[in-house]
């Protein structure tokens, strides 16, 4: 597979959740096409390991541990980013909470607890990045989920979380799309490799059932969504703002079959 040619040289970015999994595979796309990494996670064994690898030849990547449910927290990495290296170019935002449970059995504080990280740290994000972007010209990427528009069996505090992230984007590019400030949401389908698809699909049943699904016959990689995350940061997409995009080979345009996932 032949990776899109993008050049992000001279331009800052700063992934949070960017620490492992689709999000790091989101950072590491930007410093191989020059950007200026800045990476914030809770755990900051995670955030020293990110930033080892992510350094390249825009200098060393920035690393922040802080928990998205915490405002304030979120402010100061963003500022002491900003202090560091100017204004935020491109901002990701894919902090993320997710376990299977049914509805009859999940406690509220659970349910609690990823609606905080998904749908208001999404806000405290954006919130406390606002005041840093480049304007014109910034790009935010939020990381969502099809749980969002697909209702499924045992996930019904991230339908909750992510359509709210949905709305964010929608709304957030309608208010800020005067600045110059383009918002959107990109929607991964089953991508092999994560920690999401292990809980989710925690069988190699389960594994082949969900790829099964997908009609162009594979589940994703990383490298899918980073390219796509690269294209809406990039001046291709310089007209797109507050569009949802499933990057999935189709899986969602089968609705229903969706809620495969978790049954394996």
């Amino acid at each position: 597979m032949t990776t899109p040619q993008f050049d992000f040289t001279g331009k800052n970015v700063m992934v949070f959740g960017g620490t492992s999994g689709i999000n790091l595979g989101i950072a590491n796309a930007f410093a191989r096409h020059g950007a200026r990494l800045g990476v914030a996670s809770r755990s900051q064994d995670k955030v020293d390991a990110a930033v080892a690898q992510l350094g390249n030849d825009a200098g060393p990547a920035l690393g922040f541990s802080l928990d998205v449910r915490e405002f304030e927290a979120v402010a100061e990495a963003v500022e002491a980013f900003k202090a560091e290296r100017g204004t935020i170019d491109v901002l990701v935002s894919g902090a993320a909470g997710n376990f299977p449970a049914v509805a009859a059995a999940l406690s509220p504080n659970g349910f609690k607890s990823v609606v905080d990280i998904d749908l208001r740290g999404t806000f405290h994000v954006m919130r406390a990045a606002h005041g840093a972007l480049t304007k014109p010209g910034a790009s935010i990427i939020n990381i969502t989920a099809p749980q969002a528009w697909i209702a499924m069996p045992m996930q019904v505090h991230v339908c909750a979380a992510k359509a709210g992230v949905d709305q964010v984007t929608r709304t957030l590019a309608m208010e800020w799309g005067h600045e110059g400030v383009r918002v959107n949401s990109v929607s991964p389908g089953p991508i092999e490799g994560t920690e999401g698809m292990e809980r989710l699909a925690p069988t190699p049943e389960a594994k082949e059932q969900s790829a099964k699904a997908v009609p162009l016959g594979r589940m994703g990689t990383v490298d899918d969504i980073a390219d796509v995350c690269m294209f809406l940061a990039s001046d291709a997409a310089r007209y797109v703002s507050g569009t949802v995009l499933p990057v999935d080979g189709g899986w969602t345009a089968g609705g229903m079959m969706s809620t495969n996932m978790g049954h394996g």
